[in-house]
């Protein structure tokens, strides 16, 4: 890597800059000394001596297809020469054909029509979705998942499952009632799959058994809660995948009950998991679909929805419904054009398959070497490490943090010469690595990150 410049302030000075100016609010300081980098390159991030770290997270997904994509920066690039700004009070080519191409995928998807709904940020884009529920039923009382995520705005906290997240700020008006996600290494049943016949939607079912249950009113078929909220895999829940029939169980209840499904694809959405929707894996049919991240590959905050067409259509979501000054600007869906054009070209339902069987092939052969490990799986190339103690199932938070930050001081030893590790962390316990690569990453790079997790769990459990 070139570095941008030869003149720069050095890092001790910017560090009080950072701590004189910046706000702790936001999480670059989980980690007690943030990390700076300055070049980034296909499945690398470098720091501020040119020295390489495997990125194994990929800005939580959000890259999806490699750091400075050429294909995808070169359409940013002559959008900025042609139409760099424009009010989205006007129309632009872009904008059209992204949403055509997003609302193909779905009809494809779950043979439905619908409209797309274009914002900024995944919170942002789920509160619109709020605003679709609310106007179409008149309701706001959610459900959504015990160790779910879906943003930190006084809204989305309230369905985001953390309550540290609406603690000091109280609540607004749409609050949920959780239920357990079928986490089935931490199942909180206490069962097995094999032997549980899905015991966890039964539990959900018998909600609406009776009235005093107070999910449902027989007598006027009623529900109280309208919509569920749902990630196809938990992401900062650590990456958990859900048992294979359990969606269909699920949504069956819901039909039943006229409650409405609410697919947050925001993680796992554009091929994350080897599907376009990762809720494809399931085979049910939301009624609205949230995405982000992935669909600029980072280059911008681009967010949307779909609905089905009886939610959003002109007379049901007429003009003014809702607003945001840079939802559909022109470098974001020159970004996100580009993005779609690029996934058209490649194979990923086959190579994210192929890949992702692949390296959890090789974390399984790593936690044959480490009892700290407890659990290994993923779906496509969403990934997770469980790291617990020796007894393969207590959390082991403590170990989770060393390997983690120790991957980001680099210098580690490996066949290609020093290197650095970018992981991320989620879960229940903040126990658990969530690996989201670049979804063309290559066979020696995945042997690179073995190679560094392998030295790093050998290393850190001796220091503890």
């Amino acid at each position: 890597m070139n570095r941008v410049n030869d003149i720069r302030l050095s890092e001790e000075v910017l560090r009080e800059k950072e701590a004189q100016y910046c706000s702790h609010g936001d999480t670059v300081h989980y980690s007690p000394v943030p990390k700076f980098f300055q070049g980034c390159e296909g499945s690398f991030l470098y720091d501020r001596d040119d020295k390489p770290y495997l990125d194994l997270q990929m800005w939580y997904s959000a890259v999806n297809f490699g750091y400075r994509n050429k294909q995808i920066v070169g359409a940013v690039t002559a959008q900025l020469e042609q139409l760099p700004q424009l009010a989205c009070q006007y129309l632009h080519e872009e904008k059209v054909l992204v949403a055509e191409r997003l609302a193909t995928e779905c009809h494809r998807a779950f043979g439905m029509g619908g409209r797309i709904q274009f914002n900024v940020g995944g919170s942002q884009a789920i509160e619109d979705s709020m605003k679709l529920v609310r106007n179409a039923t008149g309701k706001s009382l959610f459900m959504a998942f015990m160790g779910g995520y879906h943003g930190r705005t006084l809204g989305t906290s309230e369905i985001t499952s953390s309550y540290r997240y609406r603690r000091r700020f109280g609540h607004f008006s749409n609050r949920a009632h959780f239920v357990p996600f079928p986490y089935c290494f931490r199942c909180p049943y206490g069962m097995k799959l094999e032997s549980c016949n899905y015991y966890c939607t039964d539990q959900v079912e018998r909600l609406f058994e009776t009235e005093f249950n107070s999910f449902w009113d027989a007598k006027a078929e009623e529900p109280e809660f309208i919509a569920f909220y749902v990630e196809p895999v938990q992401g900062t829940g650590g990456y958990v995948v859900p048992p294979p029939d359990y969606f269909r169980r699920l949504k069956t209840i819901l039909d039943e009950r006229k409650i409405l499904l609410v697919d947050d694809e925001i993680q796992m959405g554009f091929f994350r998991t080897g599907k376009f929707w990762g809720i494809e894996h399931f085979g049910v049919k939301p009624n609205i679909v949230v995405f982000g991240k992935a669909l600029t590959n980072g280059l911008n905050p681009i967010s949307g929805l779909w609905a089905e067409e009886r939610l959003i259509s002109p007379q049901a979501f007429p003009p003014g419904s809702t607003h945001s000054t840079f939802s559909s600007n022109t470098l974001g869906t020159a970004a996100a054009l580009a993005t779609l054009q690029w996934i058209e070209q490649q194979d990923y339902e086959r190579t994210v398959a192929e890949s992702g069987a692949y390296f959890l092939q090789q974390l399984e052969d790593l936690k044959k070497r480490h009892a700290v490990i407890g659990d290994v799986a993923g779906l496509g190339l969403a990934l997770r490490i469980e790291v617990t103690q020796a007894d393969g199932f207590t959390p082991n938070k403590a170990l989770t943090d060393r390997i983690f930050e120790s991957g980001l001081a680099g210098g580690i030893p490996t066949s290609r010469g020093p290197m650095g590790l970018v992981l991320d962390v989620g879960g229940y316990y903040k126990n658990v690595f969530t690996l989201a690569p670049c979804l063309d990453i290559t066979k020696g790079e995945i042997d690179l990150a073995i190679e560094l997790l392998d030295w790093l769990f050998t290393h850190c459990a001796g220091e503890l």
